[in-house]
């Protein structure tokens, strides 16, 4: 038998896992909640704004239950909610990606203090806080995976907006911090880090020529990423065919980061 009868392209499979998936209600979000329930897992939605009407026809167009919980991730108490709820619902956690977040911009010189507050309680701090939790229920089990949502800017630094550079910076710290020390309950930590992908969010942005062209430019690919650009790379996070990755971060991003 050859040392390489092992391997199977059901590494990549992922019937029977159960993901808890930040904000996966829109944006980035619902393209790895997708892509995981097409790959076979069942999926927790903690979320904030109210909608979730799209993301659980697609979940359960594939076939694949869903649950939800609205509230806050800069709450302490919410985040242990969470941690339970999903418990309760599937009995396990095997997956947890830290997507939700936000962003404000401002001129620099009066740059509010609420705004670098609020963006990082939610997009450092509630990382922590609610991996850790997780992390609790996940060496119980001796298994799971981590994946944290890094981006472009965990790499460069953009102008009017410190505390998002920074939040995303720091997730890069804080994967090989839990990598570090989840290692040895085979626990995977990683990140994944988009860059520029066209989204309803960005729409207006793009309609702007001098910065669409600007970041057109840097990218190698010569476009803009797509939602199903992530999908995959998210699916390899998640699966036994990551086990032996830990504390990296894979940029998906066309190549923006490698130029200058």
């Amino acid at each position: 038998m050859s040392e390489f009868d092992s391997f199977s392209l059901d590494f990549f499979k992922l019937k029977g896992k159960v993901a808890i998936i930040t904000g996966a209600n829109q944006g980035l979000g619902m393209s790895y909640a997708v892509a995981l329930a097409k790959a076979g897992a069942d999926i927790f939605i903690p979320h904030f704004t109210d909608d979730v009407t799209e993301v659980k026809n697609l979940i359960e167009q594939e076939g694949r239950k869903v649950e939800f919980l609205q509230g806050n991730l800069t709450d302490k108490a919410y985040i242990k909610l969470v941690v339970q709820e999903c418990v309760k619902h599937f009995g396990k956690i095997d997956i947890l990606i830290n997507n939700a977040g936000s962003s404000a911009f401002a001129p620099f010189e009066t740059y509010p203090d609420k705004f670098w507050e609020s963006c990082i309680n939610l997009d450092l701090n509630s990382v922590y806080y609610l991996s850790h939790e997780v992390a609790l229920v996940m060496m119980k089990q001796k298994c799971g995976k981590i994946i944290n949502v890094g981006s472009a800017l965990s790499y460069t630094a953009d102008k009017h907006c410190p505390p998002y550079t920074v939040a995303k910076t720091g997730i890069i710290g804080l994967t090989r911090v839990f990598a570090n020390e989840l290692g040895s309950y085979n626990i995977q930590t990683n990140a994944i880090s988009p860059g520029f992908l066209a989204t309803e969010v960005n729409a207006e942005l793009r309609k702007d020529p001098t910065f669409y062209d600007k970041i057109t430019a840097r990218i190698s690919a010569g476009r803009w990423g797509k939602m199903e650009d992530l999908m995959g790379t998210i699916v390899y996070l998640s699966s036994k065919a990551s086990d032996y990755v830990n504390g990296w971060s894979i940029s998906v991003d066309g190549g923006f980061t490698t130029t200058l």
